[in-house]
C-alpha cells in the first residue's frame, strides 16, 4: 500500500498531520525509535506500543549484512521477524556506509566495503538496497543516496549531491520495476541532498520532483554542521518541498532540534540520541540532562524527573539508577531507556497538542526557555 498523508492543522510553517500506511496510521509530528538490528535497543515491541510509539526505523545496512535477506523474508518481513505490527520505514544504508569511510569506496555503480563483522567484501547498489527493502516489506523504504559529508566543498558536494539524484532514479525504477512478481508492499521515500549550499539542495529537490515520491526527506545533516547552518538549510529548502506530502528530517537529533525543525515544517525524525544516550546514562527531563553517573546521585532519593510519570520515574530513585549503572546491570540500560523514550514521544504528542491548540509558537518558546545546555546539564 503506497502511504498517504493529509495536513489537518497549520501554525505558521509547522503543521499537523497524518500519514496512512498497510500497517495503520501515524499522527505527526513524529518521531521514530531507532531499531538498527530488528530491535530497538532494550526494549520489547509491547513496551514500545504502551509508550506510544507509532512507527519505528529498521536499518537496511546491519539487517543485510545479518542475518541476511533471505532469513528475514522467510518471515514474511521485518514486521513478523521483530514482532511489530505498527508501520516501519526501513532506511538505505547510505548513511552507514559514510560512517565507514576508512572501509569503503564509491563509485557510479555503488559502494563496495568491507563488512564490519567479518571483513568480507559488500556491495550495495540502489538496485541492492531495493532488493533489500522489498525483502523486509517495510511501510516506507528510503532511496539509497551518497552522504555529503561536513565540511565540503561546493564542488565536492555538487559531485556528491548529483550521484545521489542518478541513485535515486534508479531506486525508483527497481522498487517501482514493472516486471516484479508482486506490486511494492510500500512507499519509497526520496533523499534530498546538497551539503550546505542551499542552491544545490534545491537543484537536488527540482530533480527528484521529476519522480513521484510519496514522501520526501531531508539528508546529510546532523553530519556534524553548525546548528545555525542546519536551520539555514531547513529554511532554504522546506517552503519549496510539497505541502501535501510528508517532510522527514533524517538523523536529528537532540529535544531542541525537533523542536525547531517542527516550527519549520518538518513531520517526522528519527535519531539514535535517547537510546543510545540511555546506555551512556544520559538521562532527559524536563529542564535538560542530567548525567546519572555523577556522584552528586549517589544518595539522590528522587525520581530522574518529578514531572514525568513514566514507569521508571514512578517506581525508581536516581541513586538506584546510579547503582545499576555502576554494576552495568541490564536493567540499568531497560529502564533508562524507558524513561529517554517517554520523554521523546511525550515531547512529540506535547507538540501534537500545542499544533492541535493553535499555541505551538508560545509552547515552544516556554518549553526551550527551561532548558539547559546539554553540556551544562551533563558535567
Amino acid at each position: 500500500m503506497r502511504p498517504t498523508f493529509t495536513v489537518t492543522a497549520r501554525a505558521g510553517a509547522a503543521r499537523l498531520g497524518r500519514l496512512t500506511t498497510a500497517h495503520g496510521e501515524v499522527e505527526t509530528p513524529a518521531f521514530m525509535p531507532v531499531g538498527t538490528y530488528g530491535t530497538v535497543k532494550a526494549m520489547t515491541p509491547e513496551e514500545l506500543t504502551e509508550l506510544g510509539a507509532q512507527i519505528v526505523l529498521g536499518n537496511t545496512f546491519h539487517l543485510m549484512l545479518r542475518p541476511g535477506a533471505a532469513v528475514i523474508a522467510a518471515h514474511g518481513g521485518l514486521h513478523r521477524f521483530m514482532h511489530w505490527e505498527r508501520p516501519l520505514l526501513t532506511d538505505s544504508g547510505g548513511f552507514q556506509v559514510f560512517s565507514l569511510e576508512s572501509l569503503r569506496r564509491i563509485t557510479e555503480e555503488g559502494v563496495r566495503f568491507r563488512s564490519p563483522i567479518d571483513g568480507r567484501e559488500v556491495r550495495l547498489t540502489p538496485e541492492d538496497s531495493m532488493d533489500m527493502q522489498l525483502a523486509l516489506r517495510s511501510d516506507i523504504a528510503m532511496a539509497l543516496d551518497d552522504c555529503t559529508p561536513h565540511p565540503a566543498t561546493e564542488t565536492e558536494a555538487r559531485e556528491s549531491m548529483e550521484r545521489s539524484m542518478r541513485w535515486a532514479a534508479r531506486s525508483h525504477a527497481h522498487y517501482h520495476r514493472a516486471d516484479a512478481a508482486a506490486p511494492p508492499p510500500g512507499g519509497l521515500f526520496g533523499i534530498v541532498q546538497g551539503g550546505m549550499h542551499v542552491p544545490l539542495r534545491l537543484a537536488s529537490l527540482e530533480m527528484l520532483l521529476r519522480l513521484d515520491w510519496p514522501g520526501l526527506a531531508v539528508g546529510g545533516l546532523a553530519v556534524g554542521e553548525p546548528e545555525e547552518e542546519r536551520l539555514r538549510i531547513l529554511e532554504g529548502v522546506l517552503p519549496h518541498m510539497p505541502a501535501d506530502r510528508p517532510r522527514y528530517l533524517m538523523g536529528v537529533g537532540r529535544p531542541e532540534d525537533i523542536v525547531a525543525a517542527v516550527l519549520r515544517g518538518i513531520d517526522l525524525f528519527d535519531c539514535v540520541i535517547p537510546t543510545r544516550h540511555a546506555r551512556n546514562g544520559h538521562l532527559f527531563t524536563a529542564s535538560g540532562v542530567i548525567n546519572i553517573r555523577n556522584a552528586v546521585y549517589q544518595h539522590d532519593l528522587g525520581p530522574i524527573d518529578a514531572t514525568c510519570g513514566c514507569y521508571t520515574c514512578r517506581n525508581y530513585t536516581r541513586a538506584y539508577l546510579r547503582h545499576l549503572d555502576r554494576c552495568r546491570e541490564i536493567l540499568g540500560s531497560r529502564l533508562n531507556t524507558i524513561h529517554n523514550l517517554h520523554f521523546y514521544l511525550g515531547l512529540m504528542r506535547a507538540l501534537r497538542a500545542a499544533l492541535a491548540a493553535g499555541s505551538v509558537e508560545s509552547w515552544a518558546r516556554e518549553f526551550l526557555s527551561g532548558r539547559r545546555t546539554d553540556a551544562d546539564a551533563m558535567a
